[in-house]
């Protein structure tokens, strides 16, 4: 590479030849002797004619100047510059081991880093070495060194993993692998992110003990953005957006979304010079804003962009009333003042002015608190019973403290235990008995996990009357057994008791920090369902199951089939990884989210300490050798014509034909070195319009569609070669290699059959493509449109089961003339055009394969795209036939499937036979004729 400039050379020792142009501009400059002249008589006439100088003795120094730049673009052009070459290539001897990061942070540039890879791996097998493949964020051992063809597949592939990668456990795999198959080099295609092990595992790969180790890391541009985790805070929600460099980016946008995706509030943000930190606040209303299930950056589109809420994140609006009067006077002295302070960093308070309890009761509860405090509140009076009860049994939390008045009540039915009328003294001068200390917390109770703090003491209680479910109904206990929480559930709310006080009269529990976790975890009971697990209450002991998962981009789906459920106790210790992937685990009705970010998380730009680092290229890289070629064809053109007119001859047809010549001669010699994809036309006088019309009318193929998404177009071509190959097997049917069109630019009538993988990601098609398509189907042609979305579909807003990628296809079938659709009934054509089949699975199965509906009225006129043979002209499935079907050049299966494994595979080869036979063949075994030979047939 060519320090400064984003160009390299493919075969740099050509460069060598540059030397010889003062040779060439001496030897273009350089003026022969002058002829030998001898006497002859009749030339003495022509001694009588004025004698004039015809030729220069010397060339013009522009047209050496030319011809000097002429010969150094043809040989520049030999050497094979690359404008944007890779970053990083396989220049060492030996085994190569090439090391990817695939966790959230490459998804941004995943194509960079898997094009990166492909070209090392590539480079490696011309010439000859072995390669692994190890990836960061998913692989766990280490296999032996291979070809690189091998490694390339396992790189076609491998795709981004929505959690973090675990480089500290890959790095005793590369250090054993090193030692024990002798590896040469190692190349990092890191994603530029340090994580917490960055800077141990750059310093591992450099003492493995291989002779070169190089690093390749995006541009601190392109680095991603990340969330915070976010503070629900009385002036709104915040949330912190981190940056791994300053280049990162310096202003966008926070949105807001509620549990059904609408966007609920967007507010921008902006960081301050270097700060790798920025703060933003989404001001709602707490009502709008305990709405808010997914917070993410507008920009951006990766896990480590979006954070995720629960209910640990709303924000309850708590009613706070107090049976004390003096408080106003004497605030410290008030049973709610240490209340306040516990929950005031969680909660929103609210306080009535009125002194009447009834009328504070009332006001608290039109305004429609999740959770009531009564400090030291004996009966209560009026319809304010009728009331309270009414807000328990929707789901409110009634939390009450004990005291003199409550120790007096009589006949109290706001209590979840019956208790002794008076109240217990522990400690002093008359008393047998000492303070007594906390318990440990129960494993079945929501406290459970809380630390007991060794210095909290109780020296007065009231006593809860023995019962059979006494113990069930408590929730913390003093060391001598006593109750010191109860709590009993009463419709869908709570109805919680401490038999102390809210201040330290009784004890010095409010002055503990378990005061406040035991109150947090208590409001987070509000609006618990009455059927909901012991788990999904928060309650430990239980099981919080994969609900909705992440992945890469951020986009919320289905689980993927290796996540497990996670144990509530070990649920806030828990890291995603890929077992345990981020998203929400429990009910629907109740969940806990897990997020990519937490507080511990270290989000900083990679420091590889003394490895050689290079940066990925801007743009892909290009052969700009054609080009240096065309402008030296220029520039013959050129010299020629200077040379004409300078002998003072005058330009001729004959002479335009010859220059024309030389430059087709040209162009045929530089045909050869240029790229594929630049090329518009071959040696053959063919444009790719004919050619591809000769090829695919010479023999049948199999077609797809090409998407502009590499690793998708690779998994069909593979796909549909798989399946040629079996076609080729089992049937008459010979296909040639699978063919790839551009559904723009391309003739579509010459293929029986197109496979179009649906890209949630791409754009819709323009008007006239979706009209050529739409021609396409009504003349005959059909589409198996593939959305490849089985595992991540889900119930939307309709009550239709979708998930991306059908969600995209119904976009773009918005356009088209699509009849009616209906899941392949029993009796259809596809079930037995040459296999017998009941269902279609690919890669998954579980989806329907639709087909248009059967025409019931055969007087209908309206028949759009329906075909006259009975072949339906479209063809849906989210199964991923492809990547079902899709094999190596060793014939081995690249992608597994579930859940069915080999059966399902052979399943999936027979539902593409039978697609196959039923478009090239019609309705044919819909014929009554054939129904005898299928009876029987059914019956062996």
């Amino acid at each position: 590479m060519i320090a400064g400039l984003p160009i390299a050379f493919a075969q740099p020792w050509l460069l060598a030849a540059l030397v010889l142009l003062p040779a060439i501009w001496w030897l273009l400059r350089f003026t022969p002797p002058r002829p030998l002249r001898v006497a002859f008589p009749p030339t003495r006439i022509l001694l009588e004619i004025d004698q004039r100088e015809e030729t220069r003795s010397k060339s013009p120094w522009w047209l050496v100047l030319l011809r000097m730049l002429l010969a150094a673009l043809v040989i520049i052009a030999m050497a094979r510059p690359i404008l944007n070459p890779q970053a990083v290539t396989a220049g060492g001897d030996g085994t190569i081991l090439v090391v990817v990061d695939n966790g959230w942070g490459a998804a941004p540039n995943w194509q960079r880093v898997s094009a990166t890879a492909d070209e090392i791996l590539a480079e490696a097998g011309r010439a000859g070495r072995p390669a692994m493949l190890a990836a960061t964020a998913t692989d766990t051992v280490l296999g032996e060194p291979g070809d690189a063809a091998a490694a390339r597949e396992k790189l076609a592939g491998l795709s981004v993993a929505p959690h973090e990668p675990d480089r500290a456990a890959l790095a005793p795999l590369v250090a054993d692998a090193v030692t024990r198959y002798g590896i040469g080099e190692i190349v990092w295609l890191s994603d530029g992110i340090a994580y917490a092990d960055g800077a141990d595992f750059a310093a591992a790969l450099e003492s493995a003990g291989a002779e070169t180790v190089e690093v390749a890391t995006p541009a601190a541009g392109d680095l991603p953005l990340a969330l915070s985790p976010a503070l629900n805070e009385t002036g709104g929600l915040h949330v912190g957006i981190l940056r791994a460099a300053t280049q990162s980016g310096s202003a966008g946008t926070i949105r807001a979304r509620d549990l059904k995706g609408r966007v609920i509030a967007e507010t921008p943000y902006a960081f301050e010079g270097d700060a790798a930190r920025a703060e933003a606040i989404v001001d709602l209303p707490v009502e709008l804003r305990n709405d808010i299930a997914r917070l993410e950056i507008g920009e951006e589109e990766t896990a480590g962009g979006v954070q995720l809420l629960d209910d640990r994140w709303r924000r309850r609006v708590i009613g706070l009333v107090s049976g004390e009067t003096r408080e106003r006077a004497q605030p410290l002295l008030s049973p709610l003042y240490y209340i306040t302070r516990a929950l005031t960093p969680f909660a929103d308070l609210r306080e009535s002015p009125d002194p009447n309890l009834a009328v504070a009761i009332e006001q608290l509860l039109d305004q429609r608190v999740s959770a009531l405090v009564l400090a030291d509140i004996g009966t209560l009076v009026g319809d304010t019973q009728d009331e309270l009860s009414q807000w328990v049994d929707n789901g409110g939390v009634l939390v009450r403290f004990a005291g003199p008045r409550l120790a007096g009540a009589e006949d109290d039915t706001f209590v979840p235990v019956e208790l002794r009328s008076g109240d217990r003294s522990l400690g002093g001068t008359l008393s047998w008995s000492e303070p007594q200390p906390l318990a440990e917390f129960s494993e079945d109770t929501p406290f459970a996990g809380l630390e007991v703090p060794p210095d909290v003491r109780v020296t007065r209680q009231v006593l809860a009357e023995p019962s059979i479910d006494l113990v069930e109904k408590t929730w913390a206990s003093l060391a001598d057994g006593t109750p010191l929480v109860t709590a009993a559930r009463r419709g869908d709310g709570w109805i919680v008791l401490f038999h102390v006080t809210a201040d330290a009269a009784w004890s010095n529990l409010p002055l503990s920090g378990v005061f406040v976790e035991m109150l947090r975890r208590i409001v987070d009971l509000s609006g618990a369902p009455e059927d909901a697990s012991a788990a999904a209450r928060g309650v430990p002991g239980g099981i919080l199951r994969p609900l909705r998962s992440l992945d890469a981009t951020g986009v919320l789906g289905s689980p993927p089939p290796r996540a497990e459920p996670v144990a509530t106790a070990d649920f806030a210790t828990t890291r995603p990884s890929a077992i345990h992937p981020p998203g929400l685990y429990g009910e629907p009705d109740a969940f806990r989210a897990l997020n990519v970010i937490d507080a511990a998380t270290t989000f900083a730009a990679l420091d590889a300490g003394g490895l050689t680092v290079e940066t990925y290229p801007a743009s892909e890289p290009r052969s700009i050798g054609p080009w240096l070629l065309v402008a030296a064809v220029i520039l013959l053109i050129a010299d020629g014509i200077a040379v004409l007119l300078l002998s003072g001859r005058r330009l001729r047809v004959g002479s335009m034909r010859g220059a024309a010549t030389g430059a087709m001669l040209a162009f045929a010699i530089m045909a050869p070195h240029a790229d594929p994809a630049a090329a518009q036309s071959s040696g053959d006088g063919l444009n790719d319009a004919d050619r591809l019309a000769l090829e695919a009318t010479l023999r049948t193929h199999l077609a797809y569609v090409r998407t502009g998404n590499r690793e998708i177009d690779e998994t069909s071509r593979a796909g549909l070669e798989g399946l040629s190959r079996v076609l080729a097997d089992r049937t008459a049917l010979e296909p040639a290699p699978p063919i790839g069109v551009d559904i723009a630019g391309d003739e579509l009538a010459f293929f029986p059959l197109l496979y179009w993988p649906i890209d949630p990601q791409a754009e819709p098609p323009a008007p006239n493509v979706l009209a050529k398509i739409d021609a396409y189907m009504k003349q005959g042609g059909t589409i198996l449109f593939d959305t490849r979305d089985q595992l991540e579909a889900r119930p939307g807003l309709d009550g239709a089961v979708a998930g991306p990628g059908m969600l995209r296809l119904r976009t773009l079938l918005r356009g088209l003339d699509i009849p009616e659709l209906e899941p392949v009934p029993g009796d259809h054509v596809l079930t037995k055009a040459f296999y017998l089949l009941q269902d279609f699975p690919g890669r998954w199965d579980g989806g329907p394969l639709w087909v248009e509906a059967a025409l019931r009225d055969p007087n209908e006129a309206a028949r759009p795209a329906r075909n006259a043979d009975g072949v339906s002209a479209i063809i849906i499935t989210s199964n991923d036939l492809a990547g079902a079907w899709a094999v190596g050049d060793d014939n081995r299966p690249l992608y597994p499937v579930a859940p069915g494994g080999d059966l399902q595979r052979e399943m999936a080869y027979r539902s593409g036979v039978n697609i196959v036979m039923y478009t090239l063949t019609g309705n044919y075994k819909a014929d009554q004729v054939h129904v005898p030979a299928l009876l029987e047939r059914l019956g062996q």
